[in-house]
């Protein structure tokens, strides 16, 4: 986890913060988190949540590329996930990597974002990735790209009105950076 005073908010000390390895039995927390921000939110460019084996799916095919697939546990409960994809199919991207990080809504403002994802960032390395990829929708608010700036993303771009949900177009911000060497 994060000492680091540049990373946000340290994790919540009132209760045990562990960020740990996802397993099976955490994917219906998962799809539930996931399932909010699908039907509340235009966070997500999906319209339809996927269901717990869509997840169980997904955990096998990053797991199995040896890509980290992260949740955040406080005091036994997944109180937010995170994971690293592959950015594009086609071999020369082999080492870049998108995140992912959603948290429940109850547990924002906790650091567990910033823990989620400082562990992204050293697990993937550990994978032998080169670069992260950020997407991220601009649905107005700053703090997920607030978030990965602190980690040491720098702008990339921007792709306008490439999404449409609940009425509205939205842009995306693309951001990036380098992992550590091990």
């Amino acid at each position: 986890m994060s000492e680091n005073p540049s990373a946000g908010p340290a994790p919540d000390r009132a209760h045990s913060t562990l960020i740990r390895p996802a397993t099976r039995a955490d994917l219906r927390s998962v799809a539930d988190i996931y399932a909010h921000y699908v039907q509340q939110t235009v966070i997500t460019f999906d319209s339809t949540p996927p269901t717990v084996a869509d997840w169980e799916e997904r955990l096998d095919a990053f797991t199995g590329r040896g890509l980290p697939f992260l949740v955040a546990d406080v005091s036994g409960a997944v109180a937010g996930y995170a994971y690293a994809s592959p950015w594009r199919p086609k071999p020369a991207y082999q080492y870049t990597v998108e995140d992912t990080i959603y948290l429940a809504p109850d547990a924002t403002g906790r650091g567990l974002g910033s823990a989620l994802l400082e562990s992204l960032i050293t697990e993937a390395t550990r994978a032998g990735k080169q670069r992260m990829i950020a997407v991220i929708a601009d649905t107005g608010s700053d703090v997920s790209a607030a978030l990965h700036r602190r980690f040491g993303f720098t702008d990339a771009g921007r792709l306008t009105a490439v999404g449409h949900k609940h009425g509205r177009w939205i842009d995306t911000l693309l951001l990036q950076r380098s992992l550590p060497s091990l």
